[in-house]
């Protein structure tokens, strides 16, 4: 069982910048994920890493602003927010998923194990 516990949430002004930790007790050969649910909204893709970092995937609305990164001696994954805008207030969960293949993944069903999510709140 994988235990992912997110933190680094916070209530933001538009423009500032948020980085998101996501720390599990295993990380070895999983995909990480970022996932993000709004009010009102389903629960939506945001980024992935694969287990070794070199393949990495955004949703559009948020390239060139997010950041995915991973630290496997610290078994953490990263989520660096720069330029946030009002649109980026949601929940954000983390995700992972144990895989052979060095990929990322971005649908939801892919990812076997989530965390209990952390608030972002971004005030214009």
């Amino acid at each position: 069982q994988v235990q992912l516990v997110e933190s680094g949430g916070g209530l933001v002004q538009a423009g500032d910048s948020l980085r998101l930790s996501c720390t599990a007790r295993t990380f070895s050969k999983y995909t990480m994920g970022w996932f993000r649910q709004a009010p009102g909204k389903e629960r939506e893709f945001v980024a992935t890493i694969s287990w070794s970092g070199l393949d990495t995937h955004y949703a559009d609305s948020v390239k060139g602003r997010f950041t995915v990164s991973r630290d496997n001696a610290k078994n953490t994954v990263y989520l660096q927010m720069n330029s946030l805008k009002p649109e980026d207030t949601a929940v954000y969960y983390c995700a992972a998923r144990y895989t052979g293949y060095d990929r990322g993944h971005i649908r939801e069903y892919e990812y076997d194990y989530w965390g209990q999510g952390t608030q972002v709140t971004v005030s214009s």
